[in-house]
């Protein structure tokens, strides 16, 4: 539905019907556009069309943002359009009075990390020799897919540079901050008898991962988008009746229709563009018939293009209500030189 030039949006507004529902629990994951979408199929012309709603709305909510950001101005549109549409939406959250008064409290921490100085190099080096192909570039889609080769390859990076290597079988000690957290965090955790997801965008990362964690002793399971729906269920059976402390996850695959509420630890491994997708992946531990309170842990790089996409992605849950950003795509419109400041290696002395 959120994709109105999709067949399924189309034959939807095909049906007669006196009256029209939809159901979501994120009205608003990628973009303002599919806010409008689900709005003009239940409540046909309240927006208007889509090219006025951009003119209108997605337009000046993406200036005031940029403008806020950098603390000049306020978000006033975005307020406007949450008024518009409000009395056409009822919204319930967990956190709300009265819905889920049995759910226990839930901490959110940024954990952040240095990098190795193989790290490090390999950072400067993809900034320095991405940058100037992108400099080089004449605009256009070319350009684009350079930033986004950019943009990949230093998270990659920021993760462990086997993965941005593709180093299968390579060693994987001592070349990553994370790798170090994640071990010290999931020691202290088995320990207390808890246990944890972890998640990553990455089916390559959560594969060394898993290969870590083997070596070092941790029982873990691996689910990612290939897995089979048979051996899918089996292994959140498996989770949750104990039979081992740490879940690895790939983010999409494990976004929804999972309840994993044995897991007291949340890790998010790399930080997804979306905060809708990064919370709906928290909440298959942060759910309805979870008992304890539940530590949500993001691993941040210092220094790197994750802890400025991390002030971002704040920004952005300020606008949960009326408006999100367009996720790695938006980021191909800024200019060489912001591009430049975003991915930047910064000392943190």
């Amino acid at each position: 539905m959120k994709n109105p030039h999709s067949s399924t949006a189309k034959a939807l507004r095909l049906i007669g019907a006196r009256a029209r529902i939809a159901l979501t629990g994120t009205p608003v994951e990628n973009n303002l556009s599919e806010l409008w979408a689900v709005l003009d199929w239940t409540t046909p012309g309240l927006l208007g069309t889509h090219g006025r709603f951009r003119k209108r709305w997605i337009a000046p909510i993406e200036a005031e943002r940029a403008l806020a950001a950098e603390g000049d101005g306020e978000q006033h549109t975005a307020r406007l359009l949450a008024d518009l549409v409000r009395p056409f939406l009822l919204r319930r959250r967990k956190t709300d009075p009265g819905i889920a008064p049995e759910l226990p409290p839930k901490t959110e921490t940024d954990r952040p990390v240095a990098l190795t100085a193989e790290q490090e190099s390999l950072y400067r080096k993809q900034v320095e020799s991405v940058m100037a192909e992108i400099r080089a570039s004449d605009g256009g889609i070319a350009r684009s897919g350079l930033v986004l080769k950019l943009l990949t390859g230093l998270k990659q990076i920021c993760n462990h540079p086997a993965q941005f290597l593709k180093e299968d079988d390579a060693p994987l000690r001592g070349r990553s901050g994370k790798l170090e957290l994640l071990d010290e965090l999931l020691g202290t955790i088995t320990a207390e008898g808890g246990a944890a997801l972890v998640f990553t965008q990455y089916v390559a990362m959560a594969r060394l991962l898993e290969r870590h964690l083997r070596e070092r002793g941790t029982p873990a399971l691996l689910l990612h988008g290939g897995t089979p729906v048979a051996k899918r269920e089996e292994m959140v059976r498996r989770f949750q009746d104990g039979e081992f402390p740490v879940f690895l996850l790939s983010l999409k695959a494990a976004g929804t229709g999972l309840n994993l509420t044995r897991a007291d630890h949340v890790v998010h491994y790399d930080r997804w563009w979306n905060p809708a997708v990064e919370a709906q992946a928290t909440d298959r531990a942060y759910r309805i018939g979870q008992t304890k309170p539940v530590q949500v842990h993001r691993m941040i790089a210092e220094g790197t293009i994750e802890d400025r996409i991390a002030a971002l992605l704040e920004a952005k849950k300020e606008l949960a209500d009326a408006v999100l950003g367009s996720g790695e795509q938006a980021l191909t419109e800024l200019t060489n030189d912001e591009l430049a400041n975003l991915v930047e290696l910064r000392s943190m002395a």
